[in-house]
């Protein structure tokens, strides 16, 4: 779906940018310029970079640590 259409930026563009490195809305702007022209796109590019993050933030906090037992390097 795109969400600017100003700018032509989908979804799929915001969740790219999110597995990038970026958090917040200001850090759209600037880089994809999401919100930059008309403005009617801020409240809904506001929330899919919610959705990302949270999705981010769950995939972190269920990954297993990897546990290195010492019997394993005498392998």
């Amino acid at each position: 779906m795109i969400v600017c259409v100003c700018n032509n930026i989908s979804e799929g563009k915001i969740h790219q940018a999110v597995d990038a490195g970026m958090t917040s809305m200001a850090e759209l702007r600037e880089q994809l310029g999401v919100g930059t022209c008309c403005g009617k796109c801020h409240s809904c590019a506001k929330n899919v970079l919610r959705e990302c993050l949270s999705k981010t933030n769950q995939a972190h906090q269920n990954a297993r640590p990897v546990i290195f037992h010492a019997s394993m390097a005498a392998a």
